[in-house]
């Protein structure tokens, strides 16, 4: 059974032919720790307290988280005594919120069972879906038995967001909460896309013909040769200058000693 909540978009703000991105989101943990609770209070804003612990539905309300419109399915469980066909949510949701209440030390073991099922779920499918841990009735901190160090050290040792709400008055962190487990859904999506392969193309340009061209021959300068490439963006490279190794001696005849030997390269003046 399916029940539908939140005020529908109008046609006018997204066109019939792009359906709404759906999250389904499944609430677990021990009878009495608030599941219905937080569901009611969140779909409605109001706080509820008694509820068929046997009663098992799913619920849809339209959403706009950060701006981005989402069609937001909740299903809350009624196992009876922990973890109990659990195939029926695991299969089906995309995120989990597990839920304890903070003053019963039982649903708290409790909900460790829950975590090691999603854990154990998760290794097997290759699929990780987003968990929070709530810890629920905060309204309830004068009979507190569970410390919010012992909630932040469990949620860490499974790799969980933490959460401390109230079913019974805080309206705002309820829905946070469910805003929450849609942005970590996508955010595990955007980690989960494919990666576009990298083609590299063999196919290479090919080089225009480089044309050798003579410059005229001077006197007092080595023969080069140029290369001349048809395209303008390449520049002119010259090649090597074939230079000759010249020996000049000096020209004092009257100069006793002997004349020094002097290496230079053909067409350089000597100053």
């Amino acid at each position: 059974m399916s029940s539908m909540f939140g005020k529908p978009r109008a046609s006018s703000e997204r066109p019939p032919q792009s359906p709404l991105p759906e999250c389904n989101v499944a609430i677990l943990g021990c009878r009495g720790a608030g599941k219905s609770a937080l569901t009611v209070k969140f779909l409605t804003k109001r706080f509820i307290s008694e509820y068929d612990p046997n009663l098992e539905d799913t619920y849809s309300s339209e959403e706009l988280v950060d701006q981005q419109p989402v069609l937001l399915k909740v299903m809350d469980t009624a196992d009876q005594d922990g973890p109990g066909n659990c195939e029926r949510y695991l299969c089906w949701a995309s995120a989990f919120l597990v839920v304890y209440s903070i003053d019963s030390r039982k649903s708290f073991e409790g909900c460790q069972r829950y975590l090691e099922v999603l854990a154990l779920h998760a290794r097997g499918c290759q699929r990780r879906c987003p968990v929070l841990l709530l810890g629920n009735k905060l309204d309830m901190e004068q009979y507190r038995q569970v410390l919010s160090a012992e909630g932040m050290s469990l949620a860490s040792r499974f790799g969980c967001l933490f959460h401390e709400v109230s079913a019974c008055q805080d309206f705002a962190r309820v829905q946070h909460v469910f805003h929450e487990a849609v942005r970590e859904v996508r955010r595990q999506a955007e980690w989960n896309l494919p990666v576009r392969p990298l083609f590299i193309s063999e196919e290479r340009p090919c080089l225009p013909v480089a044309v050798p061209v003579a410059l005229p021959t001077h006197h007092s300068l080595a023969t080069c040769t140029f290369n001349s490439l048809s395209p303008v963006n390449y520049k002119e490279m010259p090649s090597v200058a074939q230079a000759k190794l010249v020996t000049v001696k000096s020209s004092r005849a009257q100069s006793k000693r002997k004349a020094p030997t002097l290496t230079l390269l053909k067409g350089f003046k000597i100053f």
